[in-house]
């Protein structure tokens, strides 16, 4: 009996600790995010489903809707998307052509993913930012997703330290007190966090839903604002709860001298 109950006991403290240390992100990484005159005008941009600082890979089907908006278009690219890998998983990615100066936003929507573990679905309306040729209007515009984080802060050209601002939306209007997890891309697996609770932090908006975040490292960010949808997703035949996402991907850089 004792032998069960402390199994029980250590179950209960695997998932509490599992919980605490992985946070779904939706993610969209370009291989550039600031294109510059002479560069290479060719970008990858990949689109995966992970935990980011565990390096934690998720299947992710292809998505309902991936485009690009930039000089005031929007761009289907789905058809262009290629199955590649990340983390071990199904993910996608495209080769995407800069031709003109402008800021490109690209965004998808992903279909939902059931996630046992809680219990509900999963829809991360993810979106980043890349700029070309010196261009740096629009950077703030809204794409009008279902659930979006519009930047206050320029989303590119930023140094490690600089403050990160957005405002967390849901259906075109600010969400008060918006709860906004963050976590940083762990690509090359060299950072460790001191304890499950810095692998993925969490904040909260005001009440005009504006958020803030202290970048302490150079790399790719992840912010995602999470709601619950008004309507629930039929699973096995019962109605469950739907998590969305607003999540925005923003690159940082070090400081560099002569």
């Amino acid at each position: 009996m004792k032998k069960l109950l402390l199994g029980c006991v250590y179950s209960l403290l695997f998932l509490c600790i599992s919980q605490i240390a992985f946070a779904h992100f939706g993610m969209i990484i370009p291989s550039d995010s600031m294109v510059m005159q002479g560069e290479n005008k060719h970008v990858t941009v990949t689109l995966s489903f992970s935990h980011p600082f565990e390096a934690v890979g998720m299947e992710l089907e292809k998505p309902k809707v991936f485009w690009v908006m930039a000089n005031g278009k929007k761009q289907d690219l789905l058809a262009n998307l290629k199955e590649t890998k990340v983390m071990g998983h199904q993910a996608w990615k495209i080769h995407y052509k800069v031709k003109r100066p402008g800021v490109y936003l690209f965004y998808m929507e992903p279909n939902p993913y059931w996630e046992p573990a809680e219990d509900c679905f999963i829809v991360h309306y993810t979106k980043t930012v890349v700029t070309a040729f010196g261009d740096d209007e629009g950077w703030d515009e809204e794409i009008g997703l279902k659930t979006e984080i519009v930047p206050l802060s320029k989303p590119f050209g930023l140094y490690a330290g600089n403050v990160f601002q957005g405002i967390v939306k849901l259906d075109g209007k600010p969400v008060p007190f918006a709860e906004v997890e963050v976590e940083y891309y762990n690509q090359d697996g060299k950072a460790e966090a001191p304890t499950v609770y810095m692998v993925a932090q969490t904040l909260k908006a005001d009440v005009n839903g504006v958020f803030t975040y202290a970048v302490p490292k150079a790399g790719w960010w992840g912010f995602a604002a999470l709601n619950t949808a008004a309507e629930k997703m039929k699973h096995n035949g019962r109605d469950k709860e739907v998590e969305l996402g607003a999540v925005i991907w923003v690159k940082f850089h070090d400081w560099k001298e002569k």
